[in-house]
């Protein structure tokens, strides 16, 4: 095929996305298989895929699966570069087991669901303020999740504690029991129960301090339109964080 040939023909991209390597494929408006080429994740790969789709003509659309994860940054420079790219759910794992794995097809079927209309989700541009707020809510969400798991432990040994131990923090709220255990100094020898049980307590409780303060850390400002994360509420702008 000549490049004048190329550019007079509409075709259809199909992109199976994985850890090192993304599986190409394009068809034509009728969907016959053109070609299939595997590509490198990496800036040079993503830029090799792109010319590569250019030298088969006019590309409609891409399809691709796993834009949200192994394909996120392939779609946004897919986006980035003006293609349209178009969400492709995977092949369920009846169809899989009945044709079995092949990345070549997987490609090819990607790119069909596009040209039959079966495909038409728009895949989130992942960038921006709103990506910056999801990834900041992953580390936040995990933070929550061990503070949470931190005080139960405190609570549990508290429970099974020796009286001298469970006497001396009982009815302290939250607060207040995390802040003295935290502040504590226990002596004694690891062979005795009550100390050991003193100095995890405390462990436990600076624990809960740090991953307290990542969660304030991680918290999006209260108020603001640009999502900034609570750590930077009060830097100005233009100023060096």
């Amino acid at each position: 095929m000549t490049a004048n040939e190329a550019t007079e023909i509409s075709v259809v991209g199909g992109i199976d996305t994985h850890t090192d390597f993304h599986q190409a494929a394009v068809i034509d408006t009728v969907g016959r298989q053109l070609a299939t080429e595997p590509f490198e994740t990496t800036p040079d790969g993503y830029w090799r895929l792109l010319e590569w789709f250019a030298s088969h003509g006019e590309i409609i659309a891409v399809g691709m699966e796993g834009t949200g994860s192994y394909g996120a940054e392939l779609a946004r420079f897919l986006h980035g570069n003006g293609l349209t790219v178009i969400e492709v759910d995977r092949p369920d794992r009846k169809a899989r087991r009945a044709n079995g794995k092949s990345d070549p097809v997987d490609a090819y079927a990607a790119a069909t669901a596009v040209l039959s209309g079966r495909a038409d989700g728009t895949p989130k541009t992942r960038d921006g303020v709103v990506e910056s707020i999801r990834v900041l809510r992953v580390a936040r969400n995990s933070a929550v999740k061990a503070r949470t798991q931190a005080i139960n432990q405190i609570r549990a040994l508290m429970i099974s504690a020796p009286s001298e131990v469970r006497d001396r923090f009982r009815g302290l709220s939250t607060k207040d029991l995390i802040g003295t255990l935290a502040r504590s100094r226990p002596t004694g020898n690891l062979e005795d129960p009550a100390y050991t049980t003193k100095v995890t307590l405390r462990r436990l409780a600076r624990r809960y301090q740090a991953l307290d303060e990542s969660f304030r850390m991680l918290t999006v400002c209260p108020g603001t339109q640009t999502g900034r994360p609570r750590s930077l509420c009060d830097e100005q702008p233009g100023r060096p964080a």
